[in-house]
């Protein structure tokens, strides 16, 4: 009996850890099809940050380096590379405040990120000045 009453208790902290950004994800191109990378997003004291885990694209170089970076990440390896920055919760299931990298141009936008679906999936938005400037990828969750 106790044990079920573990489990009943332990179910929404599950469903919660699930909504959250946090874990890894397979980014998917804008066409919506295409799987690019993995990558891991933490959090630490509040604040989220996501690096590159692995290259998924076969035709990216495996030594592949940030070299359109203008900030401490330039020439820097790209698996491994931080791509999102000082991201935090904004309530109502949205976190933001941060920033995105785009490694392939070098261009740093500002994000927003919202769990859907029960956290299987992550709405990833970057955009330049308002949230209404910019593009949404969909991740999905990979753990």
């Amino acid at each position: 009996m106790k044990s079920l009453f573990a489990a009943a208790l332990l179910v929404p902290v599950l469903a919660f850890a699930q909504a959250t950004p946090v874990g890894l994800w397979k980014t998917i191109d804008d066409d919506g099809k295409t799987a690019k990378s993995l990558v891991r997003i933490s959090e630490q004291g509040g604040t989220l940050t996501g690096s590159i885990d692995k290259l998924l694209d076969p035709t990216a170089p495996a030594d592949a380096r940030c070299d359109k970076c203008a900030d401490d990440r330039k020439d820097k390896p790209v698996l491994g590379l931080q791509i999102i920055r000082g991201v935090k919760a904004e309530g109502e299931g949205t976190w933001g405040g941060g920033e995105i990298l785009d490694p392939n141009n070098g261009k740093t936008y500002k994000t927003r990120l919202k769990p859907v679906d029960g956290g299987k999936r992550l709405e990833v938005r970057g955009y330049i000045g308002a949230p209404l400037f910019g593009r949404t990828q969909t991740w999905v969750r990979a753990e």
